[in-house]
């Protein structure tokens, strides 16, 4: 109640100018650069530039959540040292609790909206590793570069001033906030679909070497060689599922029963339930010859070391054997997992598996990370209601993508 209090002392309470009108023309594609890795980063981000006049942010690209949200100074109670000086929110910008994307975003969270002030909308969420974010919802414009033209749509977004992310916020993120590109209607997804400006699709490239790209919108989406799975309904919430997936271990099952999975690009690592995770170890060590020891790592749990020092995943590449998900609601649909997408090299030149024990996590559901992401376009199409996956190079600028479709 005092940090709502705290914030209406900044910014008087005026109601939110009205969202931008949509544009007349087709809906378009925006392509943006992601930079970060799974290790030692830990995070694949993009620029936004935000605000008027525009002023650039790193937001971590989250498919597993709705909200995009900023580090706020409005004032910030608790905030983590960020890259970019901490945004500020203008007066007239602040979203009244009655308006619908407040309802929404409550509804999505499961919690009752108390709004302290019937003039602006409080949020508070809590992240499954954690981390939270409190603030209020704010309007404001973010300039998207699509292939001809940049446009500016006016989109609502948190305005984070409490925030517990890492080591009691004393750390340095490598981020200003989070891309909320769930779901929900209060995803930035749904607002620019909403707005008439792309279609309800999204896709990422995460590459291996680090970077990569991420696009909204369906015209970069490949016509073929794409293995598509109908959207299932994740029973874990309003993640992006392809549903039940059998998983094997060099082409032979596993013997666990079908697991429902979640793609979570939110998520540096695989996490999958006890009983998969322990059947994946079991079969892995079994099936390693004598010149791997297992020893320990700070990085990771489980790690093994070689006659030398490893300095890439293809160094130990043909000891370990692949996974694969089958998906039957796919048409016998499959994903494969390679040892590049669950192993990784350490700064101490051990490699280490980067599937982790979920249940260990506290979570109940399998989720698919970035490390099993990798080398792969990944598209989430809401207009149809499916997830499809294509194995490539990710390392494309985002302009060399927006110039060679039509």
């Amino acid at each position: 109640m005092a940090a709502a209090l705290l914030l209406a002392v900044l910014l008087p309470l005026v109601a939110t100018p009205s969202r931008a009108a949509a544009p007349a023309s087709a809906p378009s594609t925006a392509a943006f650069q992601l930079h970060g890795d799974v290790y030692p980063t830990g995070h694949y981000y993009v620029t936004m530039n935000i605000g008027n006049p525009a002023k650039p942010y790193f937001l971590d690209v989250d498919t597993g959540s709705d909200l995009t949200w900023l580090q706020c100074d409005a004032p910030c109670q608790s905030c983590n040292k960020v890259p970019h000086p901490l945004y500020r929110p203008a007066q007239n910008r602040l979203i009244p609790c009655a308006d619908s994307l407040c309802t929404a975003l409550h509804s999505g969270l499961g919690s009752n909206k108390k709004c302290p002030s019937p003039k602006q909308c409080d949020y508070q969420i809590k992240y499954t590793d954690s981390a939270s974010s409190q603030g209020v919802l704010i309007n404001d414009n973010f300039s998207l570069p699509l292939k001809s033209s940049n446009i500016r749509p006016s989109l609502t977004f948190g305005c984070g001033y409490d925030q517990q992310v890492g080591k009691n916020g004393a750390v340095q993120a490598v981020t200003d906030g989070l891309l909320g590109l769930g779901r929900g209607s209060v995803s930035l997804l749904s607002q620019l679909k909403q707005q008439g400006v792309t279609k309800n699709v999204l896709g990422h490239c995460l590459s291996t070497n680090g970077g990569g790209f991420l696009f909204f919108g369906d015209n970069i989406v490949p016509t073929s060689r794409v293995t598509w799975v109908p959207m299932a309904r994740s029973t874990s919430g309003n993640y992006y599922s392809p549903g039940s997936g059998t998983l094997n271990f060099d082409k032979r099952s596993l013997g666990v029963k079908p697991m429902e999975v979640v793609f979570d690009s939110g998520s540096t690592y695989t996490y999958f339930t006890a009983q998969p995770y322990q059947a994946v170890v079991s079969a892995l060590k079994a099936g390693l010859s004598k010149s791997l020891k297992q020893v320990s790592d700070p990085e990771l749990p489980l790690c093994w070391k070689g006659q030398k020092a490893l300095k890439s995943v293809f160094d130990v590449k043909k000891e370990f054997k692949s996974l694969s998900l089958s998906f039957a609601n796919g048409k016998n649909a499959v994903m494969e997992i390679p040892p590049e997408n669950y192993l990784v090299v350490t700064k101490n030149g051990n490699a280490c598996l980067g599937i982790l024990d979920g249940t260990a996590a506290k979570l109940s559901f399998n989720v698919i990370g970035d490390i099993t992401m990798q080398d792969q376009m990944v598209i989430y199409d809401n207009e149809k209601a499916q997830i499809g996956w294509v194995r490539g190079p990710c390392s494309r600028s985002a302009k060399s993508i927006l110039s060679s479709f039509p």
